[in-house]
């Protein structure tokens, strides 16, 4: 470097003022600085142009792209390994190349998450002051105990966090199936454990231990009698639309054209289908004739959920790739709070026969077989027979006055008998209070023309074969009572398949055939189900999936769904 270039800026009379080497370090610092900025305001215009743009990128309210990469390590030549290769970026407006891994990286740390939808949030808060003002009742029932207001607040205190930490409070349980029932009775069994230890570590307490017990069960019956109108109530409202998630469904058209139509069928399921997107959008003509509109690729599931606002994914199994395409859209929703749900493809299975069974690195899952033998069928039997003869001994004076009424209509015969085909093909005389005229059979042909059944057995809404007393027995199911001695004979059960007519047994292909498993019903889910109202297929559904999944508690709760449908006339006809 020559001697001028070491000189600063001439003075006044020509002499050159020795340079500051403060000055330069400033003036480099600032050109760092607007370099940096400029290069800032680049990445941002790039980073916007991706999040508004692209349509296979998440959108602002989604998560947030990581603002640094890492260091490429590179090779001593300076040229980075092919293991460590930077990570891909989508180019703004390209969405027709690609899959969810050239998307760019996300942190799920600074994802802005969905808000918990408002109805969720009300309907658990309520959960929590009906729970807390069950066990507030059975501590005032209890013999013993008087507490005052703060030993009650504290109680049920107590009680919702033992059904916090036994998992009541899982939004996966509401609406549908056992669990939540069962976790009540989980916190019930633990609270009263930990009870019994608590006293026996602090000494015997002043009240007695019998109440305290007392109350926690009562409080759990009154927990669960309160979750069941919660539910009820839950169900109603979904019914109108209400309380309910927004789901997407992705996959192959024909599986999401079948998931699509039974979760309409389900309303009380809580899913809402706004959309779909599967691998070729241009030739999904089967989602369009169910009315669900295709919103895009499988590239573009992430914005798809964004612009829909949807509160959960649905992705149907079994498909190629489908294990590595599913992983990576989970990762790339983690943190907003939008459900990832996989639909296996299992149909008319129950939850309590699957089973999963973990591997080192995917987990399986195994269907149990029904159980159509052994202690569980010997325990269905006596329950059946055993009520039977209750309940003929209680209605016998019932049973006694319709048969007069019966008598006394016409003069024909009281009970009527039809042959139906029961377990493993054997046909019996299924028996019934008689609501037609005699000789009703010989004028089906007669009115074949204004059949309103299902297309296999004939229904009338308004049938002239029935008599005034029919239709009152009718109404109120009281012409299935004879029923009961069908059962007490081991020919019926009190809950199964309806009994089938010869004729139909004719028609019946493999899948049909499995109704013949099991002894038939006096109710079932088809009773609960819309009896009269249900098409030929769906009768024939329900019965097979309830021969395949059939269980004592199932049992129960048919009979507790039949007094409601018999009280509402659903169906009856």
């Amino acid at each position: 470097m020559s001697a001028p270039e070491l000189q600063g800026p001439e003075q006044p009379d020509g002499s050159a003022q020795p340079a500051r080497p403060v000055d330069d370090v400033v003036r480099r610092a600032r050109e760092a600085h607007a370099a940096e900025l400029a290069e800032a305001a680049a990445e941002a215009a790039e980073a916007a142009a991706q999040g508004l743009l692209a349509d296979g990128a998440l959108g602002v309210d989604s998560v947030r792209p990581v603002r640094g990469r890492p260091a490429v390590p590179a090779t001593p030549s300076g040229v980075p390994t092919a293991g460590a290769r930077e990570l891909p970026r989508r180019r703004a407006g390209d969405v027709t190349r690609g899959t969810l891994s050239d998307l760019p990286m996300y942190d799920p740390l600074s994802a802005r998450r969905r808000r918990t939808p408002e109805w969720l949030s009300a309907y658990l808060g309520g959960l929590v002051l009906l729970d807390g003002l069950a066990l507030v009742v059975a501590v005032l029932l209890a013999a013993d105990l008087q507490p005052g207001p703060v030993p009650l607040l504290v109680s049920a205190l107590g009680w919702s966090v033992a059904l916090q930490l036994a998992g009541a409070y899982r939004e996966a349980y509401f609406g549908a199936g056992t669990q939540e029932y069962r976790r009540v009775l989980v916190a019930a069994t633990g609270l009263v454990a930990a009870l019994a230890v608590a006293e026996s570590l602090t000494g015997p307490w002043s009240w007695g231990t019998t109440d305290v017990v007392l109350a926690v069960v009562v409080g759990a019956g009154l927990t669960v009698l309160g979750r069941r109108v919660a539910r009820a109530r839950m169900h109603g409202r979904r019914r109108r639309g209400l309380m309910g998630k927004r789901v997407v469904l992705v996959g192959r058209e024909g599986a999401l054209v079948d998931i699509a139509d039974r979760l309409r069928r389900d309303a009380t399921s809580g899913w809402t289908v706004v959309g779909a997107c599967v691998p070729d959008p241009g030739a999904a003509g089967g989602l369009a004739r169910i009315d669900v509109p295709v919103l895009g690729g499988l590239d573009h599931v992430p914005a798809v959920l964004d612009q829909a606002r949807a509160d959960a994914v649905m992705v149907a199994a079994a498909s190629e790739g489908g294990a590595s395409y599913l992983r990576q859209l989970a990762w790339r929703l983690e943190g907003t709070n939008i459900e990832v749900l996989l639909a296996p493809g299992l149909v008319e299975v129950a939850v309590d026969r699957l089973e999963v069974r973990p591997t080192i690195s995917f987990p399986v899952v195994q269907i149990m077989e029904p159980s159509y033998r052994g202690l569980r069928r010997l325990a269905k039997s006596a329950l059946d027979r055993g009520a039977a003869f209750v309940g003929l001994a209680l209605l016998s004076p019932l049973l006694l006055a319709l048969a007069v009424a019966v008598k006394r209509e016409d003069g024909g015969p009281v009970l009527y008998r039809q042959a139906r085909v029961g377990r493993h093909g054997r046909v019996f005389d299924v028996l019934k209070f008689r609501s037609m005229t005699v000789g009703a059979d010989t004028r089906v042909e007669e009115l074949a023309t204004v059949d309103e059944g299902n297309g296999v057995l004939f229904k009338m809404r308004t049938d002239p074969r029935v008599t005034r007393t029919g239709q009152l027995l009718r109404r109120w199911s009281l012409d299935e009572l004879p029923q009961l001695v069908n059962v007490l004979r081991g020919e019926m059960s009190l809950v199964g398949p309806r009994p089938a007519l010869p004729v139909e047994v004719a028609t019946y292909g493999p899948d049909m055939q499995r109704r013949l498993l099991v002894r038939p019903g006096v109710t079932g889910l088809w009773q609960v189900s819309g009896r009269s109202d249900l098409s030929w297929a769906e009768t024939v559904e329900l019965d097979v999936r309830y021969v395949d999944n059939w269980s004592v508690g199932r049992d129960l709760s048919i009979l507790f769904r039949t007094a409601r449908a018999v009280v509402a006339g659903s169906g009856a006809y």
